[in-house]
C-alpha cells in the first residue's frame, strides 16, 4: 500500500468515527418529524414559582408577567418572582406594579443570568422556603405564554411523577422581522422538533436551552450553582450526569424575542461557544468516565450529552487541517506520487474520484443540500406554528441557512481564544402581546 493510499484511509477512518458519533442525531431527527409524544390531562394542580430574571427589561417584563396571570391555570398556585439584575431603568417598578414579588440585586462583578437565579433561589428559600413550591419554571423576561402554557407543562410535569426537568417548544415573537431573526427562528424551530420531540419520543433526555423549563424544587433546595456564560449548558451536563432527565413538552409552547443585527448576533453566539467551551473544559471528563460506571442508569442519554459538548467544529478543522498536510506532503515522501493526482485524483470522474478538491466539494454540496433541506422541510411541517412570515422571506432564510450554521467555526475559533467576554444584556424591545400569539386568528392558523 502506498504512502498516499495509507493516508487516504487513515483519514477515511478518522473522518467516518467523527461522523458515527452523531450518527444518532439523525434517529431523533427522524423521529421528531414524524412522532409525537403527548400528554394525559391531569387533574392535579401544583404551586409553581414563576422565575424571570430582568436586567433592563422595562419594555417588556410587564408583557410576560400579564401572560402567565392570563394562563388558564388557577392563579393561587402561581406566585411571579422577578429578579431586576444590575438594573438601570424602571423594570422592578414595573414588575411590582403588575404584581410580581421583585427583589433587587446590583453587583457588576456577578452579571450572568447565572448569578441572577442564584440570588433569587437565595432569597425564595429565606423568605418563602424553596420547598413549599412544588416547581418553578425559568423564562426570560422577554418571553410569551401560550395560555395553556403552564397547564400544559403541568400535565407532563405530573406524567414523569414531577421527577423530570420538563422543556418546551421555543417559538420567535418576531420570526418575521428580517432574516437575523428569521434564522434565529429557524434554528430553535430545528432544535424543537428535530431534537428535543425525537429524542423525547425515545426516552431519550433531552437538553434545557435557555429558557422556558420546568423544575422540581428539589433541584433547588441547595441553591442554584450555576452561573457561567451559559448556565444552560452547565444545567444540561449535570441534570444528566447525576442520573435525571430532561423530557420536552411540544403542546406547551412560549414566544422568544431573537436578535434583529448582525452585530448582536455575533456577540451573542460567540458568548454561547464560549460557554459551551468552558463546560466541555468542566464536564467532558467526568462524564465520559461515567459511560463506564455500572451505576449509570441513562446511558443513552449520557452519551448524547457526553457527544452534544464537543467542540465539533473545532474538530472537525484539526481533522481538515491534518487531512491536507498529510496530502500535500504525499509528493516529497513518495516520488510515484504527483500534486496533481493528490488534488485531482486518479480518475477524471467527479463522483468516484478520491483527489482531495473533488472529496471537499462533493462533501460541501452534500452537507449543503442537507442543510436547505433541512429549513425547507421545517417550514413545511412547522407551518402552523410560524407566523408572519412572506413566502419570498421563507425562500430567503432557506437559502442563507446554510450559511447562518458554517459560521458557527469561526465563532468558535474567536471564543477559544477569547477569555474576558462577559455577559451583555441583548436589547428586547418587541411589543407582542398574550393577545397577538393568543387571537381567534393565531389559534386558528395553529389548528
Amino acid at each position: 500500500m502506498s504512502y498516499l493510499e495509507i493516508v487516504q484511509l487513515i483519514t477515511s477512518i478518522l473522518f467516518t468515527v467523527m461522523g458515527a458519533l452523531f450518527a444518532h442525531f439523525v434517529i431523533f431527527g427522524v423521529v421528531g418529524v414524524f412522532f409525537k409524544k403527548s400528554y394525559p390531562r391531569t387533574e392535579k394542580i401544583n404551586k409553581f414559582g414563576v422565575i424571570i430574571p430582568a436586567r433592563n427589561e422595562e419594555a417588556v417584563v410587564a408583557g410576560l408577567i400579564e401572560s402567565v396571570r392570563k394562563n388558564d391555570y388557577p392563579q393561587d398556585m402561581l406566585q411571579v418572582f422577578v429578579i431586576a439584575h444590575n438594573c438601570t431603568d424602571k423594570t422592578a417598578e414595573i414588575a411590582r406594579a403588575c404584581g410580581a414579588t421583585v427583589y433587587e440585586y446590583n453587583n457588576p462583578a456577578e452579571n450572568t443570568m447565572g448569578f441572577a437565579f442564584k440570588h433569587l433561589f437565595s432569597c425564595i428559600e429565606r423568605d418563602y422556603g424553596t420547598q413549599s413550591f412544588d416547581g418553578f419554571f425559568l423564562f426570560n423576561a422577554d418571553n410569551i405564554l401560550d395560555k395553556n402554557y403552564i397547564a400544559r407543562m403541568n400535565d407532563a410535569f405530573e406524567h414523569f411523577e414531577r421527577e423530570c426537568v420538563i422543556t418546551s417548544y421555543r417559538n420567535s415573537k418576531n420570526f418575521g422581522t428580517n432574516l437575523i431573526s428569521g434564522l434565529y427562528g429557524m434554528y430553535f424551530a430545528v432544535g424543537c422538533r428535530m431534537e428535543s420531540r425525537g429524542r423525547t419520543v425515545l426516552g431519550c433526555s433531552t437538553r434545557v436551552q435557555g429558557t422556558g423549563y420546568l423544575i422540581n424544587s428539589n433541584v433547588v433546595k441547595n441553591g442554584w450553582p450555576y452561573v457561567s456564560l451559559t448556565e444552560d449548558w452547565e444545567f444540561t451536563a449535570d441534570q444528566i450526569l447525576y442520573n435525571n432527565t430532561i423530557r420536552y413538552c411540544d403542546d406547551a409552547v412560549f414566544y422568544d424575542e431573537q436578535p434583529t443585527t448582525f452585530r448582536i448576533m455575533w456577540r451573542q453566539r460567540v458568548r454561547w461557544s464560549r460557554g459551551h467551551l468552558l463546560v466541555f473544559y468542566a464536564r467532558f471528563k467526568e462524564l465520559f468516565a461515567s459511560l463506564f460506571k455500572k451505576e449509570t442508569r441513562h446511558w443513552v442519554s449520557l452519551y448524547d450529552i457526553t457527544v452534544y459538548i464537543l467542540p465539533s467544529p473545532i474538530i472537525m478543522l484539526i481533522l481538515q487541517a491534518v487531512q491536507l498536510t498529510l496530502l500535500l506532503t504525499a509528493p516529497l515522501v513518495d516520488e510515484n506520487v504527483t500534486m496533481q493526482q493528490v488534488i485531482f485524483g486518479s480518475t477524471a470522474n467527479f463522483w468516484y474520484s478520491d483527489g482531495l478538491l473533488f472529496s471537499w466539494i462533493k462533501s460541501t454540496l452534500i452537507s449543503l443540500a442537507s442543510m436547505l433541506l433541512m429549513a425547507a422541510l421545517i417550514f413545511i411541517i412547522e407551518r402552523k406554528r410560524i407566523h408572519g412570515v412572506s413566502f419570498m422571506r421563507k425562500v430567503l432564510i432557506t437559502l442563507c441557512w446554510p450559511l447562518f450554521l458554517l459560521i458557527q467555526l469561526p465563532m468558535d475559533v474567536q471564543a477559544l481564544f477569547s477569555r474576558h467576554l462577559g455577559w451583555k444584556p441583548i436589547p428586547h424591545k418587541d411589543q407582542t402581546k398574550f393577545e397577538n400569539v393568543n387571537s381567534p386568528a393565531a389559534e386558528k392558523a395553529a389548528e
